[in-house]
């Protein structure tokens, strides 16, 4: 799926109101993420943190479950911000959560420009390797 430029823009708008609302009271590094959904709809998230950091909650966490609470779907599309609206790389946890709702034609906005989720986690394990058994 190709996007326009609005529907980019869209989604930064997104991402960076999401990021507003992060709780970053430890890193100070508040981050956004929006996506859109095959059925057209846009979700989002914030990352939280946590006292004890390993329990800390990326955006795309926040971002996966409003897209479950709202009826599921695939993602065609994603973008995070950090506190100063750059976008940002997912990290390679928050890279398997999108792969699992996204699959491989996922495209991410990136620093680097438009990646589709293949060129960013090749070879991933997903939820085809579990059926084929």
């Amino acid at each position: 799926m190709s996007l326009s430029e609005v529907q980019w823009e869209e989604l930064l708008a997104v991402a960076t109101k999401a990021m507003q609302q992060a709780y970053a009271p430890y890193s100070q590094y508040q981050v956004g993420a929006a996506a859109l959904t095959e059925d057209g709809r846009i979700v989002s998230g914030c990352n939280v943190e946590n006292a004890a950091y390993g329990a800390t909650l990326c955006a795309e966490c926040g971002l996966i479950s409003q897209l479950q609470l709202t009826g599921g779907g695939k993602l065609v599309a994603f973008l995070c911000v950090d506190g100063q609206g750059n976008l940002l790389v997912p990290c390679g946890r928050c890279r398997q959560l999108l792969y699992e709702h996204g699959g491989p034609e996922l495209v991410l906005k990136m620093p680097s420009g438009l990646k589709t989720m293949n060129e960013v986690l090749p070879e991933a394990f997903g939820p085809d390797h579990l059926t084929s058994r």
